[in-house]
């Protein structure tokens, strides 16, 4: 039996068995819908108290995402001091940094607990909240980067009747329109549904990017007895936009932060990139006693896209093909891959509970999860125009659409085993166990197995931990038609990163608190070197990167203020290079070293309703070349929001007034090196939003 197919009829065959041998000896359990788990559910430890878990991890909540009137997770940066920014260009699908590490798109998302691939544009407007784990997650994933794992969690039905609308406008004609649905209906309320629906139409602040996305989400549950609970969540997005290109240095200089509103993938022939998405899960819970359970569930996410750039990169003519020119020019490709389709399957098999030996509290889990990757490329074209573009963004080239250039299609299969225990000694001391175990089929075979451990202790309201754990990654020895590497095709022992972690936290709801000392070393490989130099004999292995940092997170609130605030102290290097050894001790480019993020709100007493909210992000120089020679200056950037709800006609409703970069300073954002390639992001200029929400 095939690992998807045997999954699938596995969770159907228990779903049956759950309805039809319900054991009237069972002492009453309820399993409840939309019950919100009191930890997050990326940290594996979804009914453990969060203030316990020890790991460290954010949730940003539908109402901070509304407020934010965030459309992406690159929106959600500002709440978090530990993620950042990398090569997150407007328009295009989010690459996120945290930790100082790059999320991997394939490897380093979740939604609803399940894998999937985030190559492609993940709206917002259904989701309940987005949960950020920081450091490695070999405990929770079977193969991801060290920086953490972001899962997707979706609105669930509503105990009481829910009909909002919203409405929100910017300056340039931007237009959103949403609703949220739900409540529940049937015999004993046992069906509920949540809908969720929005049209925008997009007009952003950069030239030539305007385009539209639509969604349509709708999650349900049943209900099937006391014990039993089945629910599905399936949602359809589509978004089309052409993407802003970034900025570079020109020659050996570091140019003024241009204007924001500037794109260069602005040609008349190049088309606006689409995004479609279709994806759904499926869950069966069924409670065996008040301590034991066990749940099923299945996914699926099928997605195409249609890519489309015309893409400044490099200058043939000063030898410089990571870079524009120095008098300002570059040379233009046509970038097309067309109709991409990726398809990830998975399914998962948990079972969680709680048991006593003599004095000693076991929270036990345990389960398999299989998944399965199926995505088809046809050959792209990204071909020299012959001709070259100018940073006033003005020049027009002639197209280059051939698709000549051939692209891998990729499989993947895997099984992870995984066991985790919180052993409770007593009311203070915990020990904390888990191993995952992962069977890796990429054409290849692997097997990998990452361990965890931890102790936390509680004493006069505060918990003290320390973890050590294990994430792993899988690198296969690149095939070029354009060098020859003497071990070419062949796999290198598995990559595993290792964290040490400690943390403390306390306070209560009024007054809360935590701070974390990381240490994660990671395995760099010297792909990027061979690509760049074509100098390489064998793809190896070629010393570490060692991130070190300190995180520290507050928040407050009395009467009318609340006040929340964040800082990251991070000392990334690079150690142990041999092929780069100018690079050992520099920071890895686009690292920030600081990041603060502060929020204050004021509810106004003299005007009922009214609340205003400034926020303030600060981060921290970032090296643009892996040598240190060259560095963006740090930047501050202050936002302000007015709030005001009150009811009109009998609704609740909500306005809002939102400014983006209050002072309009310009400054660089983020400076990536990705695909071989030095970039630029300049920062949003001020950007007005408005929006009104009405509680039907």
């Amino acid at each position: 039996m095939k690992p998807i197919p045997g999954a699938i009829a596995l969770l159907l065959s228990a779903c049956v068995l759950a309805a039809h041998a319900q054991d009237t000896t069972l002492r009453p359990v309820t399993v409840t819908p939309a019950a919100v788990p009191t930890a997050p559910d990326v940290t594996g430890f979804g009914d453990v108290p969060a203030k316990e878990v020890p790991a460290s991890a954010t949730v940003i909540g539908a109402p901070q995402i509304e407020a934010a009137g965030a459309r992406r997770l690159a929106d959600l940066t500002r709440f978090d001091s530990s993620v950042s920014d990398a090569y997150n260009a407007p328009g295009y699908w989010d690459i996120m940094s945290v930790r100082g590490f790059t999320l991997d798109n394939q490897f380093n998302y979740r939604r609803e607990g399940l894998p999937i691939n985030a190559e492609t544009t993940i709206p917002l407007d259904n989701k309940e909240r987005v949960e950020v784990l920081k450091g490695t997650s070999g405990l929770q994933a079977g193969t991801s980067s060290p920086g953490g794992l972001v899962n997707y969690v979706v609105k669930r039905p509503t105990a009481h009747p829910l009909r909002t609308v919203k409405l929100e406008a910017t300056e340039r004609g931007g237009l959103l329109g949403a609703a949220d649905l739900g409540g529940r209906f049937g015999a004993g309320d046992a069906f509920g549904y949540r809908l969720n629906v929005a049209q925008e139409r997009l007009r952003p602040y950069v030239r030539a990017t305007d385009g539209e996305r639509s969604l349509a989400a709708l999650a349900m549950d049943w209900r099937v007895t006391r014990d039993s609970l089945l629910e599905g969540e399936f949602e359809w997005s589509h978004h089309a936009q052409a993407s802003q290109t970034g900025f570079s240095l020109l020659g050996n200089v570091l140019p003024a932060p241009v204007d924001p509103r500037l794109n260069l993938n602005n040609q008349p022939w190049t088309p606006r990139s689409q995004f479609d998405a279709l994806t759904g899960t499926l869950r069966f819970t069924q409670a065996i006693n008040p301590d034991w359970r066990w749940s099923a569930q299945w996914g699926t996410q099928r997605l195409k896209s249609d890519d489309y750039t015309a893409f400044p990169f490099g200058c043939m003519a000063e030898g410089n093909f990571d870079r524009f020119c120095s008098d300002g020019t570059f040379d233009y490709y046509d970038f097309r891959s067309q109709d991409e389709r990726r398809r990830r399957d998975a399914a998962a098999l948990k079972v969680s509970g709680r048991f006593q030996t003599g004095g000693v509290t076991h929270d036990l889990s345990t389960g398999v999860l299989v998944h399965r990757t199926r995505d088809r490329f046809n050959p792209q074209a990204f071909n020299y125009t012959g001709a070259s573009g100018t940073v006033d963004g003005l020049t027009v080239v002639p197209p280059a659409p051939e698709p000549t250039t051939p692209v891998p299609d990729r499989d993947e299969r895997a099984t992870e085993l995984h066991l985790q225990d919180a052993i409770r000694w007593n009311d203070r001391f915990t020990t904390w166990l888990g191993v995952r175990h992962t069977r890796l089929d990429r054409g290849y075979v692997q097997n990998l197995t990452t361990p965890w451990a931890a102790i936390s202790y509680k004493f006069d309201g505060v918990v003290a931990y320390g973890s050590w754990s294990q994430g792993v990654e899988s690198w296969q020895v690149t095939k070029s038609p354009v060098f020859a590497l003497a071990n070419a095709g062949l796999v290198l022992p598995a990559a595993k990163s290792r964290q040490m972690e400690a943390g403390l936290r306390g306070g209560d709801a009024a007054l809360g608190w935590n701070a974390a000392l990381f240490q994660i070393r990671r395995p760099v490989t010297n792909f990027d070197y061979c690509t760049r130099t074509f100098l390489c004999t064998i793809g190896e292995y070629d010393g570490e990167a060692v991130h070190r940092g300190v995180e520290a997170e507050a928040h407050w609130a009395k009467g009318p203020w609340s006040l929340q605030g964040a800082v990251t102290l991070l000392r990334a290097r690079r150690e142990g290079s041999v092929y780069e050894p100018l690079t050992n001790g520099q920071r890895p480019t686009n690292v920030p070293e600081t990041v603060v993020r502060m929020t204050a709100g004021y509810r106004v007493a003299a005007v009922p309703g009214l609340s205003v909210e400034g926020h303030v992000s600060h981060e921290g120089s970032r090296s643009v070349l892996s040598d240190g020679s060259i560095s963006i200056p740090g930047w501050t950037r202050v936002d302000a929001t007015l709030r005001y709800e009150t009811q009109l006609n009998g609704a609740q409703t909500t306005w809002t007034l939102g400014v983006q970069n209050l002072a309009d300073k310009r400054y660089w954002r983020e400076s990536p090196y990705q695909f071989g390639h030095v970039y630029l992001y300049p920062g949003a200029p001020r950007t007005v939003r408005l929006s009104f929400t009405a509680a039907l």
